[in-house]
């Protein structure tokens, strides 16, 4: 269910695209879809199936993999990567706040909205949405944790979080 959600995702921003396109200068996608997720959470499940799933149905997706190379802030090729992809999906799950990467993702799928020529669809993955949209309970609690450690990030992430939780939703028990 979800890949097909993504695949209508994909297909009616594709169409939206080109339509404006002739008002605006077109942009040459790279990728389909962006998938932002918490990698313990759900690398070796649900993101792992839902990336094969897109590929099978010839969706151009993009997956962060173990290769690239790790550090406090994201790499040039996520930043690069999330500005080529028409649909941006990020998978929140339980853990995710938890992750400083996870959350700077957010604000550059965040900040790529501001452009109107990509489409965001949040996935709550064994996460209440309410959760995540009003930054309470697990999910707050691990945004709390790793707040204390990067203060001078933390009201960038929650309006992002925030942004992105009160978009076009999907949730899934597991």
């Amino acid at each position: 269910m979800a890949t097909r959600d993504i695949e209508q995702a994909s297909s009616s921003s594709s169409s939206s695209s080109s339509s404006s396109s002739s008002s605006s200068s077109s942009h040459e996608w790279k990728y389909d879809v962006f998938l932002n997720f918490r990698g313990k959470d759900t690398r070796k499940n649900f993101t792992d199936h839902r990336y094969a799933a897109l590929l099978r149905r010839g969706i151009t997706a993009f997956k962060d993999d173990r290769k690239l190379q790790r550090g406090n802030t994201i790499s040039t090729q996520i930043v690069q990567a999330i500005q080529d992809s028409r649909v941006l999906v990020d998978i929140f799950s339980s853990n995710y706040a938890s992750s400083t990467w996870c959350l700077d993702e957010l604000v550059q799928i965040s900040e790529c909205l501001t452009g109107q020529t990509q489409t965001v669809v949040p996935v709550f993955y064994r996460v209440d949405p309410s959760e995540v949209r009003k930054q309470k309970g697990r999910f707050r609690t691990e945004h709390e944790e790793v707040s204390r450690q990067n203060s001078g990030k933390v009201h960038r992430w929650r309006t992002a979080t925030d942004r992105s939780g009160h978009s076009l939703w999907m949730a899934f028990a597991g």
